[in-house]
């Protein structure tokens, strides 16, 4: 029997209510093109509460599940990623949509491997940094095997294209090795390293380069690459303060391309206004805190590690989108966590909670508990404080 503390229902219960509103918001932005595609209005709602009730299931079921027995097969994850990875440029069992190959062909529904990427790579840096724990400031296990280990993922990822899933990988991937004790100035070797690569992969491509052309001045293309970024701006302009009121939305009307998927808080904006935008942000702010108050009640350095990646790997993204909504980043295509309509992404990221889940109940149940939030641990915080 899984025994719930105050600090996992409020984890959970975030969770919840992010999953609620975007349950809302994808009803809200695909009951028209649903209603003329498939003769039916609800088509996608089931479509993606099915979804729901798959993560549901996959979040009980990690929750469940010590965390910890996932450590012996994570080499075995890392090629079940890398082989979903290459199926995708397989003709029959990959899927091409909008000039970009990122999805497989699974029954009733699709799957995007680079997603899996993701929560498995959390893993292994977990893993990697705790057995190399005395050896991170060195550059051969601070930086270049884990870093080599992203590349190797990244190389494939790119030609999908998914130049997303690329960035978000690639800031997660930093996050840790800076937590991990990497040396600083290696970080910034690697990152200044990284500049002139992501230069040539912009400069590359005729339609990132677009795209970066118009976040500059979106307004200068205002019907072609500048759409999507100038259809965001007027529905977040109509939301105002209260919103149009839910469904009232005009930009879901065909002028937001994307609106269910990549660009669903600019819907909210509209409908919900400034308010339910503060709400949306909020939860994830409070999910964000009751993810370090997990972190800072760890035993052991790859709870911590995984703790904090997991957590991570789900505010940056949803950062990311926040981002690009808004017109401070460059468009690209990365779901708002728990809120846009797609099935990879969520069943993922309510699995990665149902690991959050099962680490703080272990720890609640462990000594460790006695320590009030703030105090000095004698094992793991007095090790971070010395990487610090």
């Amino acid at each position: 029997m899984m025994i719930y503390t105050k600090n996992t229902r409020n984890m959970v219960l975030s969770v919840l209510a992010l999953v609620s509103i975007g349950t809302l918001m994808v009803y809200s932005s695909t009951a028209l093109m649903s209603m003329r595609k498939y003769g039916s209005g609800f088509h996608y709602l089931w479509s993606h509460l099915f979804t729901v009730c798959a993560g549901a299931v996959a979040m009980v079921a990690m929750a469940k599940l010590d965390y910890r027995r996932v450590r012996p097969f994570i080499y075995v994850l890392l090629g079940i990623s890398l082989v979903m990875l290459l199926l995708v440029f397989v003709p029959g069992i990959g899927i091409s949509a909008n000039g970009a190959r990122r999805w497989l062909k699974l029954w009733p529904t699709t799957f995007q491997p680079s997603e899996l990427v993701k929560i498995v790579m959390v893993i292994f840096l977990a893993d990697y940094m705790d057995r190399n724990i005395n050896r991170m400031k060195d550059i051969r296990f601070g930086i270049l095997i884990p870093v080599g280990v992203m590349l190797f993922f990244q190389a494939i990822i790119i030609q999908q294209p998914d130049f997303g899933a690329v960035m978000s990988l690639g800031v997660l991937t930093i996050c840790l090795l800076i937590l991990g004790g990497a040396r600083i100035i290696h970080i910034g070797g690697l990152v200044l390293f990284s500049l002139p690569v992501i230069y040539v992969l912009l400069t590359s491509s005729t339609y990132r380069m677009k795209r970066l052309m118009c976040f500059v001045d979106p307004w200068k293309e205002p019907f072609d690459c500048g759409f999507q970024l100038v259809q965001s701006f007027i529905a977040f302009g109509k939301g105002s303060l209260f919103g149009v009121g839910l469904g009232g939305s005009r930009q879901k009307l065909y002028f937001l391309p994307e609106v269910h998927t990549d660009f669903i808080f600019s819907l909210i904006g509209e409908e919900l206004g400034l308010i339910g935008v503060v709400v949306v942000i909020g939860l994830f702010i409070f999910f964000f805190k009751k993810g370090m108050d997990v972190a800072s009640k760890t035993d052991d350095p790859f709870s911590y590690f995984l703790t904090f990646g997991l957590t991570m790997m789900i505010c940056i993204q949803a950062i990311i989108n926040f981002s690009v909504s808004t017109g401070l980043m460059p468009t690209k295509g990365l779901p708002l966590p728990f809120i846009s309509y797609g099935g990879s992404a969520l069943l993922v990221n309510l699995a990665a909670v149902g690991i959050l889940v099962s680490i703080s109940m272990k720890n609640d149940n462990t000594e460790t508990n006695a320590v009030r939030y703030g105090e000095v641990d004698m094992s793991l915080n007095n090790y971070m404080r010395r990487q610090r």
